[in-house]
């Protein structure tokens, strides 16, 4: 969807960079660099930074204010994630709780006016279900080694020429499912958001749609990440 207004590309265009809205536009690696959903994946990083750095400069044993609502996030996403994975998953809790926060932040920036929501392309959507995938199989293989292809074989040896099409099938569809389901259901908010504002943005009619968007930008936020800690049990468990 081609915004109308963007901050980032007024910005760019006042300092004569080439702004395209889309891939196909794109000539040169500089308009393939500025287009909407990396710069504003930038301006995520930025602000996910600048949040990090700020709930940890000033740490303290009896946490109180900022620090103590963050630990009880951190804390209450790992409990959560060690639930689903068993103890031996704590170590992929980084990369779950970074794609949390980064598709969340992601979801939300799509609500101000002159913003734009990564999570409302395809090409982000896709490279953080591509980073999941590949991570499972990583997964796979670190805690069984070759054994990992056993996940892949069925419960019976004589049975692994139909299973194993079904399983490889099922394992690449992961990708299409974690990465068209968020970008459809964001890119569908936008859309209606964008509709209301054109439609009737003077008489605050799109005020409802854009509180609805908070509850559901976290919802798929979550189902995001709670996928991805299903598929790295499936990975840690040993195949039957």
């Amino acid at each position: 969807m081609e915004h109308p207004v963007l901050f980032l590309n007024v910005l760019f265009e006042k300092l004569g960079l080439p702004v395209v809205a889309s891939a196909g536009e794109a000539k040169t690696f500089t308009q393939l660099v500025l287009l909407p959903h990396v710069t504003y994946t930038w301006v995520v990083m930025a602000l996910l930074l600048i949040l990090g750095a700020m709930a940890a400069k000033r740490l303290e044993m009896v946490p109180r204010g900022g620090q103590n609502f963050f630990e009880t996030v951190i804390v209450g996403i790992e409990n959560f994630m060690i639930d689903i994975t068993g103890e031996e998953g704590r170590f992929a809790f980084p990369l779950i709780a970074t794609l949390g926060f980064f598709i969340l932040v992601s979801n939300y920036m799509g609500m101000v006016p002159g913003f734009f929501a990564p999570t409302a392309s395809i090409n982000t959507t896709l490279a953080c279900a591509l980073i999941v995938v590949v991570y499972t199989h990583i997964i796979g293989v670190k805690f069984h080694g070759v054994k990992y292809i056993k996940h892949f074989m069925g419960p019976i040896w004589w049975l692994t020429p139909l299973i194993m099409p079904i399983e490889l099938i099922g394992h690449f569809a992961r990708v299409l499912s974690l990465s068209i389901r968020l970008f459809g259901n964001v890119m569908g908010e936008e859309l209606v958001l964008a509709i209301l504002f054109f439609l009737a943005g003077l008489y605050l009619a799109p005020l409802p749609m854009m509180f609805l968007g908070l509850f559901t930008g976290f919802i798929q936020a979550f189902i995001f990440c709670l996928l991805s800690m299903m598929y790295f049990a499936g990975a840690i468990e040993e195949a039957h």
